[in-house]
């Protein structure tokens, strides 16, 4: 493994050369970086400005020179010990401090979006092809198709209109109208019927009834004034917390077996009733703080599973793994989701934001500056979301289908193994194989910004960067921005290739 890693490291770094350096050719043959100095009138200033560009970014000297100088300071940026110098923007600006602005930016954004496409994407992908041909893999199969095809910009205006701005004023004063009456039950009878499935009289009679359960529930919430000042509270989350510690005993092994059941509730009991005794640390918090809780938590619950697992101490300390985590995810809804009505007062009433990745010199406590940036977060991660979605549950269904009919599938069903060993166990792994290349190609990419996302909801990230760049013909804040996007497609890249090894035993790198 060591070798076969540093191997693909120098291949790497031969690869990153060549790109670099065609690239630094393309980008300097493009345009002309003192042609806006052509149209200065005073001849003494227009001199004045030209020698200064010229001396600031080596034009006087040869192009091949020029390439080496530049992948000089490059060198820093991958070699510790070495200082990182980019060179400067046409506006005498250290590229790299550009980026060190711009770059958390559109990992913020990207981040976020892709990793929700990926889990959502596979897990829908995977259902639908163990429910090949029902009408949830038909209505999945629509949904994806349509979403593949609809133009990210478009799909960004429509959110800011339909997802932000008339939101915002229904928020102003919640009613149960009849538009929202329509919209809601449409939208909960085609989501339920989809997932439940069955014959069609089945899914008829449970879209009316969930149409009925979301209309009733949007009027309760309305009347009791939970749009004004929302939360889950205690309540809710141990409800979710006990359902999600029965869900991970499901997955990790079954129901009839009682002691990691009775471990991950009794780990999901524990960790509500610890989270909401520790309610003064979590009044305003750092993340520094919510890390030590959370790992004090996953050691407990831990702890709990290898005391009182026995044989099934493996599956109990997964189960109750994840149980701890769907708990912290749940309080740390709660107290953010709580903190709405303060959010909504600072921002005048116009919570969920359209521009920006941040509100301007917003101070609130932490619980309010978190909600601040998923509220700025909330529209583009959904436009690239979307998008995303309909590749990954695409290829997940595919990869999964194939897999389904592979001959050590049906060994694993006929030795007596229940489906959920056989899906878990023995096909999803080799499924994941195809879109661990995808996902990591993918991530990769998009660290070189968003670019039509960023401009429409006004994110200043790495998309922004190189297209005012381009704009400018702006040599060597293009190249510092293509040199981020090149390595991480290539670490991403070979971390694809290590997992293989992961998810396959069979598959060795040597």
């Amino acid at each position: 493994m060591a070798a076969y890693i540093i191997r693909r490291v120098l291949a790497s770094l031969l690869i990153l050369l060549a790109a670099t350096f065609l690239m630094f050719t393309l980008v300097s043959l493009s345009g002309d970086p003192l042609a806006e100095f052509i149209a200065v009138p005073d001849p003494d200033q227009k001199a004045l400005l030209i020698q200064g560009r010229i001396d600031a970014l080596n034009l006087d000297q040869p192009f091949i020179v020029q390439y080496f100088m530049w992948l000089g300071g490059t060198v820093g940026c991958i070699v510790p010990g070495i200082a990182c110098d980019l060179g400067v923007n046409l506006n005498n600006q250290p590229v790299t401090a550009l980026l060190v602005d711009a770059f958390p930016t559109t990992l913020q954004l990207v981040l976020a979006a892709t990793v929700l496409s990926i889990i959502l994407g596979v897990a829908i992908g995977i259902i639908s092809a163990i429910r090949q041909y029902s009408a949830f893999d038909y209505t999945i199969t629509f949904a994806a198709f349509l979403f593949f095809s609809l133009p990210i910009f478009w799909v960004a205006v429509l959110l800011k209109e339909f997802g932000a701005i008339r939101i915002n004023n229904w928020l102003a004063d919640p009613a149960v109208t009849i538009p929202v009456a329509v919209v809601m039950a449409a939208f909960s009878a085609l989501f339920f019927s989809a997932i439940i499935g069955g014959t069609r009289k089945r899914r008829v009679l449970v879209g009316i009834g969930a149409a009925a359960g979301g209309v009733a529930i949007l009027t309760l919430l309305v009347v009791s004034g939970w749009f004004a000042n929302p939360g889950m509270g205690p309540g809710l989350v141990t409800i979710g917390a006990l359902a999600g510690a029965v869900g991970a005993t499901l997955l990790f092994t079954n129901l009839e077996n009682r002691r990691v059941l009775f471990i991950s509730l009794a780990t999901a009991a524990l960790g509500v009733v610890t989270a909401y005794s520790a309610t003064p640390l979590l009044a305003d918090p750092s993340w520094l703080t919510l890390f030590g809780l959370g790992a004090l938590a996953t050691g407990i619950g831990v702890g709990i599973a290898a005391i009182f697992g026995d044989i099934d101490r493996a599956a109990a300390v997964r189960a109750s793994i994840m149980t701890t985590v769907l708990v912290g995810v749940l309080v740390f809804m709660d107290k953010t989701i709580s903190s709405f009505a303060a959010y909504s007062e600072s921002v005048n009433g116009r919570p969920i934001a359209t521009i920006g990745s941040k509100t301007p010199n917003f101070d609130g406590t932490f619980w309010e500056t978190t909600l601040d940036t998923m509220t700025h977060l909330a529209l583009p991660t959904i436009a690239i979301m979307l998008i995303s979605f309909a590749g990954y549950s695409r290829y997940s269904r595919a990869s999964m289908l194939e897999v389904m009919n592979a001959d050590y599938v049906r060994t694993a069903r006929a030795k007596g193994l229940t489906e959920r060993t056989v899906v878990l166990r023995h096909a999803f792994r080799n499924a994941m194989i195809p879109i661990a290349t995808l996902a990591a190609l993918d991530f990769g990419a998009v660290i070189g910004g968003a670019i039509i996302t960023e401009t429409v909801f006004g994110w200043k990230g790495m998309g922004v960067l190189f297209t005012s760049a381009l704009n400018k013909f702006d040599t060597n804040q293009i190249m510092g921005v293509f040199i981020v996007t090149a390595v991480a497609v290539l670490i991403f890249n070979l971390i694809a290739d290590i997992s293989y090894a992961v998810l396959d035993p069979r598959i060795r790198l040597t």
